[in-house]
């Protein structure tokens, strides 16, 4: 058996895992770090990184298709599944070697295996024991299962599955519309298949604003995917030659499903309830600096609790570093995290919806089409818009929403602006610069105080 000790040993080596392992490292701890996959975690081996190469796949796929709008003639594309796909993996494989190099650049060992708490200072590996002076549980999540849906990773799939097909289903049934279920409905469908996507709530990406996620259902229905909302799968029977699914009612088959209807903490299996570590609802309990129930244990990203998002896990992560260096980190503040999903078209928005803003006292409520943007019109890209929530007495600005071309990489300007605590005074005198679809958010600001210049 082998011992060894560390300031601060970090079990999980996903976003937000090897983020605080190097954050401590830099302010002076000794660090070790558990992993029992591929560095990187879900995100990066089997989630935000290897998805954005397969969506970036479907974007190109519809530039060749609207290329004749252009005045360029390229023929009909050939889709090669296997090299797609291949393409994301060597893209995933690339990046974790990419992590091990960062955790030898600052000093941290990784240690491979299975993690086991023994007390709040010592972890088992196998048969190795660790100690710790503070231990981060840093686990991530896994997929949520329905009890009469088996997941056999042939015709019905997770998330995983659905990134190795080892066909291009004909017929595709997606349940769950939240984030993931939409960017597989939109990669699947710009390969070539027939995709039906249910959701049980009564809107699609339910986190959303109810306003865009009805635009996005609408875009979603005009290309030729099927959307059902209010609507669960009653039964799945996997049969010789394909699916057979009920769904309200009727009975539909299909060549492949994905499951998608949300994460669960992977908190099972640790030892967390033997030390006294509160959970809720699946997910571990924290306090501002990430601290859970029992002193010196901290729990950040997906295990941590919604939204269960990477950027969260590895700002946590610092947070976490931090307070156990010593440091005073600021906690972090849930409405200024932003969302996005790589759907065509994107959607991204941070802050409080429309609904939860009326909740809370007067609003004002800007919004902009992107079919009056000139960029847009120029790239051939006109469906989406920009909306924007104010309070009305003090201009502080709630929540930014966005569907259209490029909207998750501008959404980053309106949390600086909601960091920055900027009144609607300053986003109005902001110069933005022209031609670009920014100047949408810019609109959207001046529409929710009635100044709109160009719609």
């Amino acid at each position: 058996m082998k011992e060894q000790s560390f300031d601060l040993l970090v079990i999980g080596g996903g976003p937000g895992g090897y983020t605080a392992a190097i954050r401590a490292s830099q302010l002076g701890l000794k660090v070790g770090l558990v992993e029992r996959e591929q560095l990187g975690g879900v995100c990066l081996n089997w989630g935000c990184i290897p998805t954005k190469s397969l969506l970036h796949a479907a974007d190109v796929m519809r530039e060749i298709e609207s290329a004749s709008s252009l005045g360029i003639d390229v023929g009909k594309p050939k889709i090669d599944l296997e090299k797609i796909v291949g393409r994301s993996r060597d893209v995933a494989g690339q990046l974790s070697g990419g992590i091990s190099h960062l955790m030898k650049k600052n000093k941290i060992e990784v240690i491979r295996g299975e993690a086991t708490l023994k007390d709040k200072n010592t972890v088992f590996v196998g048969e190795d024991q660790i100690s710790a002076a503070s231990i981060v549980l840093a686990t991530g999540a896994s997929p949520k299962n329905l009890p009469h849906v088996v997941v056999d990773g042939d015709r019905v799939w997770d998330a995983r599955s659905a990134m190795t097909p080892a066909f291009l289903p004909g017929k595709l049934l997606i349940i769950g519309a939240g984030a993931i279920g939409v960017e597989f409905a939109s990669f699947y469908k710009s390969m070539g298949s027939e995709v039906t996507l249910i959701e049980m709530m009564d809107q699609i990406l339910p986190a959303e604003d109810s306003e865009v996620a009805e635009k996005a259902k609408e875009s979603f229905s005009s290309q030729g995917i099927r959307v059902l909302t209010g609507t669960g799968i009653e039964s799945l029977e996997i049969k010789k030659n394909g699916l057979l699914a009920s769904i309200a009612g009727a009975e539909e088959k299909f060549d492949a499903a994905i499951l998608s209807v949300g994460v669960e903490g992977n908190t099972k299996g640790m030892g967390l309830e033997g030390l006294g570590v509160e959970l809720e609802g699946g997910f571990v309990l924290v306090d501002e600096h990430q601290q859970t129930s029992v002193e010196g244990v901290y729990a950040i990203g997906d295990v941590s609790g919604v939204p269960c998002l990477a950027h969260k896990a590895s700002h946590e992560g610092i947070i976490c570093a931090e307070a156990i260096a010593g440091e005073l980190p600021l906690p972090i503040n849930k409405n200024r995290i932003p969302g996005c999903t790589y759907s065509y078209p994107q959607i991204a928005s941070v802050g409080l919806t429309e609904r939860e803003a009326s909740g809370r006292g007067s609003i004002k409520v800007g919004r902009f089409p992107l079919l009056a943007n000139g960029k847009a019109v120029a790239v051939n890209d006109t469906e989406g818009m920009i909306k924007t929530i104010f309070d009305e007495k003090t201009g502080e600005l709630l929540g930014a929403h966005m569907i259209g071309p490029g909207v998750t990489e501008m959404i980053q300007g309106f949390v600086v602006a909601m960091s920055l605590e900027t009144t609607e005074a300053d986003l109005m005198a902001t110069v933005f610069p022209h031609p670009t679809l920014s100047e949408a958010m810019h609109e959207s600001v001046l529409s929710a105080f009635g100044r709109t210049i160009n719609f």
